[in-house]
Order: C-alpha cells, then structure tokens, then sequence
C-alpha cells in the first residue's frame, strides 16, 4: 500500500507544547463508524464516563519512561544524545544529534563518574554506545543527569522544562523502560478513574516498553517495505485470563493507545484468545488487517505518514480517518504527544 495515502497537511499551530490542566479537560473527539458513515462528535476526556458502557474493560500500557536524554561532551563538541532501544545492562543503541564527527572509541563525558563510549556507528542512523554503569546504577545515573525525552515536535530549551518530568508520565506508571510515553494514558485523573470504577468499568494493565522507534518517520514507497522497531511487551498470565473471561462474557475491550493495543494484537491468536506474552514485538498494522482482540480503542491525534496514523486507519478506515482529522484540524483539537483524544468505535 502506497504511504503517501496516509498523508494529510496539519498547520504548526496545531501541536500540543504542553498538555492539559487538568489532564482530563483535554478535547475528546467522539468517533463512531458504521457501513462507511462517520458520526462525529466533540466532548472532553471528562466525559468518558458519559459515553462509556457498564462493564467495559479499559486496557493501559503501565510502563514508565525513563530520562533518557543526556546531554555530554567529547572533547569540547556538546553531544545530546537520546536513548533508543537497550541492548544488554549497559549497551544501548541510541540517536546522537550531529553524529558525523563521532568515531568507534570515542568517549563522551556524561559527568564526573559516568560516561559512554562509542562502540559502533554507521554513516546515518543510530549508534551504539556502551556505558560505564550498568544495571540498577545505570538507571541511577539516568535519573541523576537525564531529561525526559520529550519528542522533537516538542519546542524546548536544552534540559526540558522540570514540569515535563510528571507530566511525560502517566499517573500509573509502574515499570521503567519506555524512551516515550505512552501518550493517550497522559488524559487520565484519580477523578475519572473514580467515576469509571463508579460505573463498574474495570481496568487492566500491560507493559510496552515505548521504543524511540515510535517517532522514526516511514521513508519508503510502499508500506510492505517499511521494517518495524521492535519492544518489549508483558501480559502477565493472570491478565490474560480476566481479559479472555472479559470477552468470552461479551465485555468490550477498550485499549488506551497504540501502545497497548500492538501489544494485546500481538499477544492474541488466530482465535481471538489472548496468551501470556514476554517478548519483543515490531507487528505493523495497516489497512486489511482483521483485529483479533481489542473493540474500541481511544488514542490521540497522530503524525501524518506514521505508522500509528496508518493504525487507526486499520482500525476505522482511511476515509473515515481522514474526515475525523479534516474535522479535528477545522475545530482547533491539539495534535500529538500533549494534545488532545479520540475515541474510536464501531456501531
């Protein structure tokens, strides 16, 4: 399928610099597709309950995103470097902003005790750095001069702002690995968690460690050509069980972005059964792919050209997408990490 379908033009002013406040005023566009009919309609991420069944099952990424932007020197040159994917406890692959000069054994001082070298680079694309801590004292040395990887489309200053630090996490973030949030958890509150227990809509949790894959643009033609970034997913045994139960009693389930959603399609068989999972996944969907799992999902507004754009299309149909978008842009919604949401459903 040609990528160039999933292009659509959308003005600068339209991305979200910051998010929310509260998290949960955010817009919510409503989408309801049924025989080729979009039905449209604008509400706030407040009004979930509203619109909401009883007995829903919402599914979250619960992962957690580390400071993985660092900045160091090399010699006298500046380096800002960006956490990608982690190889082993103290490999990672990474994303190096003016990598041309940097060469195999290069070190890059990250501060007095900490500090990587360069193990591999290749002309264009990432480079493998390997650090002086590994492990838990790795992490610890993250936290201590890292910044949140906040997405380039975001204007800061070097070092990010110190707010970013909560509101580039989800308020149920539990396990560390994530280079990008997993953004559609951001809208969520303590309020309207309450008024969705209220409603005895039930929540699970699974882990996707959000790789820096999520923001590569697609460069080739055609979709079958494009190669997908794996990351580590967990479905626990015993979530894997109350979801299946979930669907085999007629619940919808709802998964809270792309995110969670690769990771249950992944997890799911031919049947429609979900399995236990801890593995990498890189499934890419687009177009003709028949769902096995997930009923409704609820996302944000996506780049032109991404794969997550190309996703909800699966979901809801090109045409379909394309309108809700059309209609998003005409009525001021804010796009992309910190802006605003969409609910997605088939009627």
């Amino acid at each position: 399928m040609k990528t160039d379908i999933f292009t659509f033009d959308l003005p600068e002013s339209h991305i979200a610099n910051a998010p929310a406040n509260p998290r949960d005023s955010s817009k919510l566009l409503h989408i309801q597709v049924s025989d080729g009919n979009v039905l449209l309609n604008d509400l706030t991420v407040a009004d979930l309950d509203k619109i909401l069944r009883p007995n829903d099952v919402l599914v979250f990424n619960d992962t957690k995103v580390i400071p993985a932007r660092l900045y160091g020197k090399r010699g006298e040159a500046n380096i800002e470097i960006t956490l990608f994917k982690q190889l082993n406890l103290s490999d990672w692959e990474t994303l190096i902003k003016n990598s041309r000069r940097l060469k195999q054994g290069d070190v890059i001082v990250l501060s007095d005790d900490f500090n990587a070298t360069v193990l591999h680079k290749m002309d264009t694309g990432p480079v493998i750095l390997h650090f002086n801590k590994s492990g838990a004292e790795l992490m610890a040395a993250l936290h201590e001069v890292g910044t949140m990887p906040l997405p380039p489309y975001i204007k800061r200053l070097r070092g990010g702002k110190e707010s970013d630090k909560a509101d580039y996490q989800t308020i149920y973030a539990t396990h560390e690995g994530a280079v990008a949030a997993p953004t559609a958890g951001l809208h969520f509150t303590p309020a309207l968690f309450e008024r969705l227990d209220k409603m005895g809509i039930t929540r699970e949790f699974i882990t996707l460690h959000v790789g820096g894959g999520t923001f590569l643009p697609v460069k080739v033609d055609d979709t079958d050509n494009h190669k997908m970034h794996a990351e580590f997913g967990v479905i626990s045994p015993e979530v894997a069980n109350r979801l299946n139960i979930a669907k085999q009693n007629g619940k919808r389930i709802i998964s809270v972005g792309t995110t969670s959603l690769r990771l249950l399609e992944s997890a799911a068989d031919e049947n429609g059964v979900l399995h236990p999972f801890e593995a990498e996944t890189s499934i890419f969907i687009t177009p003709g792919y028949c769902f096995k799992f997930i009923d409704v999902m609820f996302t944000n507004f996506h780049l032109s050209g991404s794969t997550l754009f190309m996703l909800v299309c699966a979901f809801a149909g090109i045409e379909a997408m394309k309108m809700a978008y059309a209609y998003a842009i005409q009525n001021n919604y804010r796009f992309f990490s910190y802006g605003d949401a969409c609910l997605i459903e088939h009627i």
